[in-house]
């Protein structure tokens, strides 16, 4: 009988490159990586399955994923969380002097997927983005090499396509609230106000363009953010949740739509397949999800870390819309 696989978590700083092709990038110093890799008792550490990056929602600390990752490692998994830059343990200094955007962001997952290239060569890549953290891999100028996109909970921030909780409030966060709080504190200071999460200024603002804009990122950045998605040709598994209170059914829909050329599953999610019965934009992660709705991802990490790249079956119901 195999042993069960042990984890062990190590913390790292991973510097940033200077600026690259990318439009708006900068070096902003270091980015922290946490990591967990399986460790087989008595055996000095096993070869983990693949590689897996778990990129964080906007304004979310990348210990939230810390129960979510120590499970994908009891699994024979590595796991790598991050915070982007300017946020979490790697923002340097205070709110008001933190300097990065969205595209900086984008560069951020670029860098950690070549980092992991590098730090496991040979292993497959897979990315599981909760919200923003599916939605900036395929801002990337080059895509990243990854084996399969798992979405949780993402699509197009657009506000008229935003759930009716959130689309009720909207329009006072984005025409009052964030820039006037944004501009009076260099920053949007959002765990103090229970709103989202501390974000540097310059991704505040930029959000807000893309948020205000029918087509998102597509319609603010121009012809080569559209391109830089249609050049992603990774399987993308679009989880979308029946009760997000933040990403509305179409908002999936046009995420995936922008990766086109990817081989795609949307798959709508329903709360009764939870123990409380409620999902919601956050709950995915939660520890209580850990023996309903975690254990169905295996057979899709398993395909992927096989190298296959059809879009795979549902894992909870019948697909909401096939590629």
């Amino acid at each position: 009988m195999q042993a069960e696989p042990d984890v062990h978590w190590s913390q790292t700083q991973l510097p940033l490159p200077a600026a690259t092709a990318l439009p708006g990038a900068a070096d902003a110093g270091a980015l922290a990586l946490c990591q967990c890799q399986p460790r087989t008792p008595g055996q000095g550490g096993a070869a983990a399955l693949a590689q897996i990056v778990v990129a964080p929602a906007m304004g979310v600390p990348q210990g939230y994923y810390q129960a979510f990752a120590q499970w994908l490692a009891e699994q024979g998994f590595g796991v790598t969380t991050f915070d982007y830059r300017g946020s979490g343990l790697s923002r340097q200094g205070p709110l008001r002097q933190a300097r990065a955007d969205l595209l900086d962001w984008a560069q951020d997952c670029q860098r950690v997927a070549a980092h992991l290239q590098q730090q496991f060569p040979g292993q497959p890549l897979i990315w599981i983005g909760h919200s923003v953290g599916a939605q900036l891999p395929g801002l990337s100028p080059v895509p990243l090499p990854l084996n399969g996109l798992l979405s949780v909970g993402s699509g197009s921030g657009y506000w008229r396509d935003n759930a009716p909780p959130t689309r009720r409030m909207v329009r006072l966060f984005w025409w009052g609230v964030a820039p006037l709080v944004t501009a009076a504190c260099g920053g949007f200071p959002g765990r103090s106000l229970g709103i989202i999460g501390d974000l540097p200024a310059g991704v505040l603002w930029q959000w807000r363009r893309w948020c205000l804009h029918p087509d998102y990122a597509m319609g603010v950045e121009g012809a080569w953010a559209a391109n830089a998605y249609a050049a992603a040709r990774y399987p993308l598994h679009a989880l979308s949740f029946e009760d997000d209170e933040m990403m509305s059914l179409a908002s999936t829909q046009s995420l995936v739509g922008w990766y086109r050329n990817a081989p795609s599953l949307l798959e709508r999610v329903s709360p009764a397949l939870s123990p409380s019965g409620r999902i919601g934009h956050m709950g995915f992660f939660r520890a209580t999800m850990r023996e309903t709705l975690w254990p169905p991802l295996l057979p899709l990490l398993a395909q992927w870390r096989q190298g296959l790249r059809s879009p795979g079956k549902p894992l909870f119901g019948p697909p909401e819309s096939p590629a």
